[in-house]
């Protein structure tokens, strides 16, 4: 029996193999050279995300299919949730918070609804939660202290009814200026917009910027590696400034849209 199959049999289906990772699936262009990344940054976590066997369809919150099946090139391996609340925005916000999560960086999971109210994981921890009446929002003590991964999950979703696209467009800063970095976000704020993030990074021969998407759609639908449907021949990785904008299958951002914490 292959080794990997019986470790995953051992260790049940929580077991990702090392190969079934964003960093190990997916191979650069000819010539191009993965960045190296700091242990513990925000960019490892992203390369390392696992992801579901290759072939595996999107699926929405409510277990249906997405209605388009050709966008994505592989399926992260991270919960949608069972309500339609983790969509574009959304889905950004919850890789960038589960990585602070895996840091015990808590102080640091802090998001901002679309009225400006500043919802942050400590207090929730600490057994508050957040009262919404009309367009004010107050912290209001009712449990007591939880840090638990299911407790962020809960956070999560209220973070998720409250915030959105023009919210986080506002959080982040501009970094179209700014050599791209994993984690970065091209985002256009409205109703709708849309968000994507930067989930790998390689240098090509001739210095451009090779990268690889990530993102979640309406409805709330599993996390996804987009395909590059403008250049098939490049696979899943898009390159920096090839064309006059970013176009990915859903959406098209202008590359000064790119932004990030």
């Amino acid at each position: 029996m292959n080794l990997l199959l019986l470790w995953g049999l051992l260790l049940g289906p929580a077991f990702v193999p090392s190969s079934d990772r964003i960093g190990s699936r997916f191979t650069p262009p000819m010539g191009a050279i993965r960045v190296t990344l700091p242990a513990h940054s925000f960019g490892a976590y992203l390369r390392d995300l696992p992801l579901l066997p290759a072939g595996s369809a999107v699926r929405t919150y409510d277990g249906g299919l997405k209605q388009r099946q050709d966008v994505h090139a592989a399926v992260i391996d991270i919960s949608v949730g069972d309500r339609d609340l983790q969509q574009c925005a959304d889905a950004v916000m919850r890789l960038r918070a589960e990585h602070l999560f895996a840091e015990e960086r808590y102080e640091e999971i802090v998001f901002s609804f679309t009225n400006g109210f500043r919802a942050d994981f400590v207090r929730w921890s600490h057994g508050e939660r957040i009262q919404v009446r009309g367009n004010a929002c107050t912290w209001v003590r009712t449990s007591g202290p939880d840090a638990s991964h299911k407790a962020l999950l809960a956070y999560l979703n209220k973070v998720f009814t409250y915030a959105g696209t023009l919210s986080l467009s506002r959080e982040l800063r501009s970094a179209s200026h700014l050599p791209m970095e994993i984690g970065d976000v091209f985002i256009q704020g409205g109703s709708p917009g849309h968000a994507v993030i930067v989930v790998d990074l390689a240098h090509t021969a001739d210095g451009r910027n090779a990268f690889l998407l990530a993102q979640s759609y309406m409805p709330a639908q599993q996390i996804h590696v987009l395909k590059n449907l403008a250049h098939p021949d490049h696979g899943a990785w898009f390159i920096e400034g090839e064309d006059e904008d970013l176009r990915t299958p859903e959406w098209t951002f202008r590359w000064e849209d790119r932004k990030r914490w």
